[in-house]
């Protein structure tokens, strides 16, 4: 009898320290979910890498862009070309209100180019064709911002900043 008495106390034992596991495990498992819930309800702002050119941000007036670059070489009334040197030109594209919606910078055979961690903050992508490339998108801002890089025997790097 003392040994049932005996073999009945480890099972006994056995199972309460099963019985506080599962317990500890679940309690672990809902703490979780609830530290995921809290996560998912909040709103990450991811602040964009690159938003201007020279001083020149999406919303500017023709005239506030003028300030910042100069006298456009080519200018009408949704666009404003600038040229820099040989290997660094800017478009400006503007909206029917007149501020800027587009700012597209070229820099020839990437002469001038910012890193693209500094733009996109990521490694580029690449294309079939072997062309590089990536876009953000930063929704809570309403813009994106792009980074690509051509092949050929004239590489052309393009930093696009625009609003959705």
């Amino acid at each position: 009898m003392r040994k049932d008495k005996g073999n009945f106390r480890s099972i006994l034992i056995m199972f309460v320290i099963s019985i506080l596991m599962v317990l500890v495990w679940g309690a672990n498992a809902q703490a979780q979910k609830s530290r995921a819930a809290i996560n998912a309800g909040a709103v990450v702002t991811q602040q964009p890498l690159y938003t201007d050119y020279k001083g020149v941000r999406l919303g500017m007036t023709a005239e506030e862009v003028k300030t910042k670059l100069g006298n456009p070489t080519f200018m009408d009334k949704e666009l404003g070309y600038f040229v820099f040197s040989e290997t660094e030109a800017v478009q400006i594209v503007y909206d029917a209100a007149g501020k800027v919606k587009t700012i597209s910078i070229d820099y020839q055979n990437g002469t001038g180019a910012p890193a693209p961690r500094a733009v996109v903050g990521a490694e580029l992508e690449t294309r079939e064709n072997g062309s590089l490339y990536k876009v953000v998108y930063y929704e809570n801002q309403g813009l994106w911002v792009s980074y690509s890089r051509t092949t050929g025997p004239v590489i052309i790097v393009t930093i696009t900043i625009q609003k959705m």
